[in-house]
């Protein structure tokens, strides 16, 4: 069996599957709940400091797609509702009850430096193993100068991180936004201030859905809508883009990684890992399906490595980051060929109906004693691979490579590039 256990900015788990802060992590029944079901670590739901907050209802929006249920998520949810002395009571039993669980706490205070230095210490009185400082919250709170309004401005997260490391011992997880143009912008200012991981993406602003009939956005509270966190697999390549761009980066090269952002199964989590993340948070699955799908992913997880040959997450973690690279770097003289195998083929003509419509007029359609037949035309056809993609049999349409005799080459060193023409 391979080995999953992880350690990620000191965090030690037994595997890298850990809930999310969100209303799965909110109290101490759940947390134990998922922590029998196998679940390696937690982030429990941000807490803060008084004045209390006060959540409406409804608070869940979703986005149904050709019938997959909660393709997309949405929430204006806020942080805990419950009095931060019960949380830190709570924390610290369930640490006492799992010891070898990672336990880490969400954080979210105004950004001064002495509300973060009492929530810490009364955080770190519970043996909790870190913090995760929440500064990628883009509702609700962001209106009260916290969360994304944080996560948005780099001094921001340098100063405040900065505070958390000099008033704690524990390890201090940042948690990114990806409501900004560039993800590298606040990810090397939680370096700077001293981060001990960062975690990636928060949820991303958003409205799902508008009640036509009503005319507000849905969740409607009383009428009214208001834009919301959206997560749940349709965020999923978002959320790996950005975690690869911290991956490759010099000045993160060094900082761990928790993942997070759409991940439903073991082969999400994998991708994440071979991108660079340390661990993968969830959230989304969990509120779909229950806490029992770690088995699955756990299972999924250990039994791929296996046939790969992956001893431990380290064997595989961040492979496929040295291959993500820029535009600019990849071989344009490498060629690929729509082929179709006739007898997978159920003649639909989708992939025809897609060529010719919208791309590039490579697929013929013909009839063959009286049967429909679609076959490529290979000196139309530019590998765009649109066809396969379309094609609701898979397998049927793969992308064969071509032997053109021509060397690797980007666009930097080709003499059709302007900068390489004489005048």
């Amino acid at each position: 069996m391979a080995d999953l256990s992880c350690k990620i900015g000191g965090v030690s788990a037994p595997n890298p599957f850990w809930l999310a802060s969100a209303p799965p992590t909110d109290k101490e029944y759940n947390v134990h709940r998922a922590f029998r079901a196998g679940w390696g670590g937690v982030v429990w739901k941000t807490l803060g400091e008084d004045p209390p907050v006060v959540n409406v209802t409804s608070r869940y929006g979703a986005v149904h797609h050709q019938g997959q249920r909660l393709a997309g998520f949405n929430n204006i949810e806020l942080i805990t509702d419950r009095p931060l002395d019960i949380n830190l009571r709570e924390i610290k039993q369930v640490k006492r009850d799992w010891p070898d669980r990672a336990m880490i706490v969400s954080l979210m205070v105004p950004c001064e430096e002495e509300p973060w230095r009492r929530i810490l210490a009364a955080v770190e009185d519970t043996n909790a193993d870190g913090v995760e400082l929440n500064f990628g919250c883009p509702h609700g709170m962001s209106e009260r100068g916290m969360g994304s309004a944080v996560g948005q401005v780099p001094e921001y997260i340098e100063m405040v991180t900065r505070w958390c490391k000099s008033h704690t011992n524990m390890p201090v997880f940042v948690k990114l936004t990806p409501n900004v143009t560039n993800i590298l912008g606040p990810a090397h200012a939680a370096v700077t201030g001293g981060a001990d991981a960062v975690s990636l993406i928060n949820t991303i602003n958003s409205i799902t859905n508008v009640n036509l009939d009503a005319m507000a956005p849905e969740p409607m509270v009383n009428g009214k809508g208001a834009h919301g966190g959206y997560c749940g697999p349709a965020v999923k390549p978002i959320a790996l883009a950005m975690v690869a761009e911290i991956a490759r980066d010099a000045e993160c090269r060094n900082i761990p990684i928790s993942g997070i952002g759409g991940i439903s199964n073991w082969r999400d989590a994998a991708e994440f890992i071979a991108l660079g993340a340390g661990s993968v948070q969830i959230c989304t699955a969990a509120m779909h399906y229950g806490f029992r799908i770690v088995d699955d992913m756990i299972e999924g997880l250990s039994n791929w490595m296996d046939s790969k040959g992956y001893r431990t997450l380290a064997d595989f973690r961040g492979a496929a980051s040295r291959n993500y690279v820029d535009w600019g770097a990849l071989d344009i003289n490498y060629e690929l060929i729509a082929s179709i195998d006739q007898q997978a083929c159920i003649k639909c003509g989708l992939c025809h109906i897609a060529c010719e419509d919208t791309s590039h007029q490579a697929i013929a359609a013909t009839r063959s004693n009286g049967d429909r037949r679609y076959e490529v035309i290979d000196e139309e056809c530019v590998g765009c691979n649109l066809c396969m993609h379309v094609c609701p049999v898979d397998g049927c349409i793969t992308m064969q490579p071509v032997d053109n005799g021509k060397p690797y080459t980007v666009w930097g060193d080709d003499p059709r590039n302007p900068a390489n023409m004489q005048d």
